[in-house]
């Protein structure tokens, strides 16, 4: 589709699909034969969110694909509240795309969406790469801390020491690393992504983050019919979305397996980006 090596300078595109929503989008990389790689992003997140050390090392192996789901920053329609419906749109998005067959890296929010597409479309998803993420229903997914929610829900928008204290551990190696992740993320300065609004910020937490995170050991369960090859991707104490979360994903979907990146938070894919890129071109390649 498109030859962009990076994210920084990929042009952003809209397609049209048939719930009437009209898609934002990057493509980086070139086709080599397999299935596109689909990122699914954070909380309040967009496309410039992405950290380009990650995104652009896996373009230089795979065609990668970024866009905003439906109402999130410049896509059109209204943030939808539950991670069902998410799941849905983003299902209309890459049909509009003609893709027929996909690669999923799901992080935190967009993990949730990545299992739920696992389990409900299986026969449009070949491999799952789960970051920062963890389970519908398990323990300690209910809420969020009142400190990550200070931080990161409550602020119209939240600020860069509110970023480093969840998204990186209180040490100055991985502040370090959250910083210079930081300035890798904003160093876009021509046509950024729109910013995300009040509204979907409301939608995504106190709708979908809330309802996935209730108690329900059904839904921990169905991990076990998760058929497809899984990478999980998690720092040794995220603030976030509790570590052991991670575990029990890796426990119960059949063909799984972990890396827990040492000294991280939840942005542990960030704070490792090489790292973690080459783990999953490696998985993605098995």
């Amino acid at each position: 589709m498109s030859s962009n090596s990076s994210i920084t300078t990929a042009t952003t595109l809209t397609v049209h699909a048939e719930n009437d929503v009209t898609y934002a989008y990057r493509i980086l990389g070139s086709p080599r034969g397999e299935v596109p790689l689909i990122l699914l992003q954070h909380f309040r997140g967009n496309m410039d969110y992405w950290d380009p050390a990650l995104v652009d090392a896996l373009a230089r192996e795979r065609e990668v694909v970024v866009f905003d789901n439906t109402g999130v920053a410049s896509s059109t329609g209204t943030t939808p509240d539950s991670v069902e419906k998410m799941a849905e749109d983003t299902t209309a998005f890459l049909s509009a795309l003609g893709l027929a067959k996909v690669d999923l890296f799901g992080f935190s929010l967009g993990g949730f969406i990545a299992q739920h597409l696992a389990l409900t479309n299986p026969g449009l998803v070949r491999r799952i790469v789960l970051a920062g993420t963890g389970p519908k229903g398990a323990p300690g997914m209910a809420s969020w801390s009142e400190d990550v929610v200070a931080h990161l829900v409550t602020p119209d928008v939240p600020s860069a020491e509110g970023i480093l204290a969840v998204f990186y551990a209180p040490t100055g190696e991985s502040q370090t690393a959250g910083t210079a992740s930081l300035g890798r993320i904003f160093s876009r300065t021509e046509g950024r992504d729109s910013d995300v609004s009040i509204e979907t910020k409301n939608s995504q937490y106190h709708g979908a983050v809330l309802a996935w995170g209730r108690p329900d050991w059904q839904a921990v369960q169905s991990l076990t019919r998760i058929q497809q090859p899984t990478l999980i991707l998690q720092g040794d104490n995220d603030l976030m979305i509790p570590t052991p979360a991670s575990h029990l994903m890796a426990g119960l979907i059949p063909d799984a397996r972990i890396r827990i990146f040492p000294n991280a938070s939840h942005g542990a894919i960030y704070q490792y980006a090489a790292e973690a890129a080459a783990e999953t071109l490696s998985f993605l390649a098995a």
